[in-house]
């Protein structure tokens, strides 16, 4: 009850880099496993298939979560936060969550399904971030971005689309 009183988005950041734990435990709330002898996440996904990806943009450069080993794994050593947004307080969160679905991976699903599966997916996802960032006194905020030059940039496949992104650091 306390974190979802404290939910709310804030777009202001301190200059400050999250503890490896604080990292990795914002993102085992957000799509970690939860039930490791399934393998199945703390947040819902259509048939299980488990089609969101989250990449990690920070200042020393770009990660992918590899959720079953709840590790980050090198993508980029590129700071991609700045390309996912123009607005200044971008560059001072300490991370962005980039939500990136993997339609192939929604075999089951009819092929039009998809792209609502994989966004209702991510919701629920940056929605486990919000109510952890709002428990560990984070601020946090999701928004809209350029998906074509930040796609390029990341070097996502053709299956791969960019849902969103959050950005997370410490209230100013």
């Amino acid at each position: 009850m306390e974190a979802l009183k404290l939910r709310r988005s804030t777009r202001e950041f301190k200059r400050a880099s999250l503890s490896y734990q604080a990292l990795a435990n914002l993102l085992w709330a957000g799509f970690g496993v939860n039930r490791p002898e399934s393998g199945n996440r703390t947040a819902p996904s259509a048939m299980n298939s488990q089609e969101v990806d989250i990449y990690v943009a920070l200042a020393q450069g770009l990660y992918l979560y590899d959720a079953r080993a709840n590790e980050l794994k090198a993508v980029s050593g590129e700071d991609l936060r700045a390309k996912t947004n123009r607005q200044p307080s971008i560059k001072d969160a300490s991370a962005v969550l980039i939500f990136v679905a993997d339609l192939a991976r929604l075999a089951k699903a009819k092929e039009e399904m998809r792209p609502l599966y994989a966004d209702f997916s991510a919701g629920c996802i940056s929605q486990n971030v919000s109510l952890y960032c709002s428990s560990a006194g984070l601020a946090t905020f999701v928004y809209d971005l350029d998906r074509a030059p930040l796609a390029a940039a990341m070097k996502l496949k053709p299956e791969q689309r960019i849902i969103l992104a959050q950005a997370v650091g410490f209230p100013k």
